[in-house]
């Protein structure tokens, strides 16, 4: 992904994501062409308007579908 044109402004903008709360975990699946993020949002279409803002909005970065995930189990409070 790295060598891919506009890298540094979207890694600097999906680190703002994650620095702000909105992502709060993300990366690439095994095939390295499709990424997963976990978001806090209030509606799916947050989530585009959010993405639509990123760099490779368009370009690299398509925005096949967002799903509404309820949470019932979560070990991250245990560390």
């Amino acid at each position: 992904m790295q060598e891919q044109s506009d890298w540094a402004a979207h890694a600097s903008f999906m680190d703002e994501l994650v620095a702000s709360g909105v992502v709060l975990l993300g990366g690439p699946l095994a095939d390295e062409h499709r990424v997963v993020l976990v978001v806090e949002a209030e509606s799916p279409d947050s989530v585009r308007t959010v993405l639509a803002r990123d760099p490779w909005s368009e370009t690299h970065l398509r925005v096949d579908s967002v799903e509404p995930w309820t949470i019932r189990l979560d070990g991250r409070a245990r560390r």
